[in-house]
């Protein structure tokens, strides 16, 4: 564990998916022994996102921008920002994406709380994604985590009652 890391430092995994996501990312919350708190390093270069615009139904985030500008597509909303705006994203609230619609390279940290169990809906697909961790963190030792469409259904619905019987 390390008390002091430098952003320079930290490891970065590149991922793509299509032509819009593309981003450079590395997670370093847990490199200076932060469970609690996430915080995870973004790269992403003009014309990209890092993720699908989604929100988290029990996760708050943070975003602090280091360099570059984009658009904080925040519910319906276009947002401009640039270097030095810190973003919201409260959980339960509006879906958020990050848009790197500058010219440069988009260099922001992501901060969050990271707990137990965490509700994702992407808002474009209509997918959910479920992880819940029955001790420790969602994250990194979810007991349970799936996702997918979901079917609207009563409670009962697709339980042996023994009604039929």
């Amino acid at each position: 564990m390390k008390v002091i890391l430098n952003l320079d430092e930290v490891p970065l995994d590149q991922s793509s998916e299509g032509t819009r996501f593309a981003a450079a990312t590395g997670e370093f919350g847990v490199l200076l022994g932060l469970f609690g708190l996430g915080a995870a390093l973004h790269v992403v270069q003009p014309g990209k996102t890092a993720t699908p615009f989604h929100r988290h139904h029990t996760s708050d985030e943070m975003f602090l921008v280091l360099s570059g500008s984009g658009t904080y597509r925040y519910g319906e909303d276009r947002l401009p920002f640039r270097a030095g705006d810190c973003l919201s994203a409260p959980a339960g609230a509006e879906g958020h994406q990050i848009i790197n619609t500058g010219t440069e390279e988009l260099r922001y940290v992501a901060f969050s709380n990271n707990t137990n169990a965490d509700v994702v809906e992407y808002l474009d697909s209509g997918r959910i994604r479920v992880d819940v961790g029955a001790v420790g963190h969602h994250r990194e030792n979810a007991t349970f985590g799936a996702g997918g469409k979901l079917t609207p259904m009563g409670y009962w619905d697709g339980e042996d009652t023994g009604a039929d019987k």
